[in-house]
Order: C-alpha cells, then sequence, then structure tokens
C-alpha cells in the first residue's frame, strides 16, 4: 500500500488512505485477506483494483454486502447506509444455548452488584466455573461493541473486569446481556448523508 502512494492510518492500522488532487479521498481497509475500497470516484477504484492485481492474486466480488459479520445494506436513494449485525449475534447466542432465553430491554440491570468478593469459595464452585465459556462470551460481546453497539460498551466493560476469578453471579450478567442482544437483534447502525451532526445519548438517571 505504501508504494501505491497510501498512508496508513495512525489510529487504525487496517486503514489506509490517499488524497487525490481534487481534495477527495480513497480509503482501503485490510483486515487479514477481506479488503474493502471506498471513493467518490469509480474510475480511480478501478484503477487502484488493477494496480493490486498486479502485485497479488486478487477476487472482486463487486459492492460489498457483507464483511466480518457486519451486513451492508445501501439505500442510494435516500442516501442511507445500515449496517446490520443480526447474522452474527444469532450465531453467538446459539453458541452460548441463549436463542431460546426471554429477552430483556437493557443491557445491564440495576440488580447487578458486581465485585471481586462473588468469586468461587468451593472447589464445587470452582469445577463449575472452570467450564464456563466467561471468556469467550465477553470476546464476542466485544466485538459487537466494537462494531455497530457501542451503547452495550458500559456493561461489557463491568463484566469484563472479573475473567480471571469469575463467579456464577458475574457469569449471570453476562448472559443478560446476550439476552439483551436477542431482543435487539434487529437494531442497526444507519449513516444519512444529510446530517453530519454528531448526536450523543445516555442512559442514567443522575444519581449518584
Amino acid at each position: 500500500m505504501s508504494e501505491q502512494g497510501y498512508i496508513r492510518c495512525h489510529s487504525d492500522h487496517c486503514a489506509y488512505l490517499k488524497k487525490k488532487n481534487d481534495g477527495s479521498y480513497i480509503i482501503l481497509l485490510l483486515y487479514v485477506y477481506d479488503m474493502l475500497v471506498a471513493g467518490s470516484n469509480m474510475q480511480e477504484i478501478n484503477d487502484l483494483k488493477r494496480k493490486l492485481a498486479n502485485s497479488f492474486a486478487i477476487k472482486d466480488f463487486g459492492a460489498a454486502k457483507q464483511v466480518l459479520g457486519m451486513r451492508i445494506i445501501r439505500d442510494r436513494k435516500n442516501r442511507k447506509l445500515t449496517l446490520s449485525q443480526n447474522e452474527y449475534i444469532q450465531k453467538v447466542l446459539k453458541r452460548f444455548n441463549m436463542q431460546n432465553e426471554k429477552p430483556v430491554s437493557t443491557p445491564f440491570a440495576s440488580h447487578f452488584k458486581l465485585s471481586k468478593e462473588m468469586c468461587p469459595k468451593t472447589q464445587e464452585d470452582m469445577d463449575y466455573m472452570s467450564k464456563v465459556p466467561y471468556a469467550s462470551a465477553i470476546g464476542s460481546l466485544v466485538y459487537a461493541m466494537v462494531c455497530i453497539r457501542p451503547h452495550i460498551a458500559h456493561a461489557v466493560g463491568v463484566v469484563s473486569r472479573y475473567m480471571n476469578n469469575l463467579g456464577k453471579e458475574h457469569w449471570m450478567a453476562v448472559k443478560w446481556i446476550l439476552r439483551y442482544l436477542k431482543g435487539t437483534t434487529n437494531q442497526a447502525l444507519c449513516f444519512c448523508g444529510s446530517n453530519i451532526s454528531l448526536q450523543g445519548y445516555v442512559d442514567a438517571d443522575m444519581k449518584k
């Protein structure tokens, strides 16, 4: 990519950018062997593909529809682009046997007062918790959080503190987050070209 005049993004080493003379950019996202290219000039994108094909074997699948567990939905008429992880979340729920659990409306409930004191105290509890796929579940939640579910960041951050010495209450909290995702599988990130202002939301009652 450096040979093609692209600069690696400092905040995300999977992203490469090249500024054109007219001020526009071509952005290339590279993750292992998956690649996405975005730009305003289709001719320049095709030129880049040809140059890359001269360096290594590539397969062009056309307009991206899905990448890394994210579904890409375009509405060109209304200038909207939507990212969904519906299929990914369904697979995660099935992997941890949560597909038939009752959904909940919040990612973290107020009755969870997690602490390190909730770690296993008996050998029986230790043996039970050693078979719980806690770290794998947290990893799946982190990926969903990073991609299109930033609103579960607080809940995931809390349960991530106890991966070295988890108890049953900690595991119940992880399953609660999974139940929340089960009830919100159709939620997605929507990007609209007409509104470029940044808006923030918080779910808090402002109590100390």
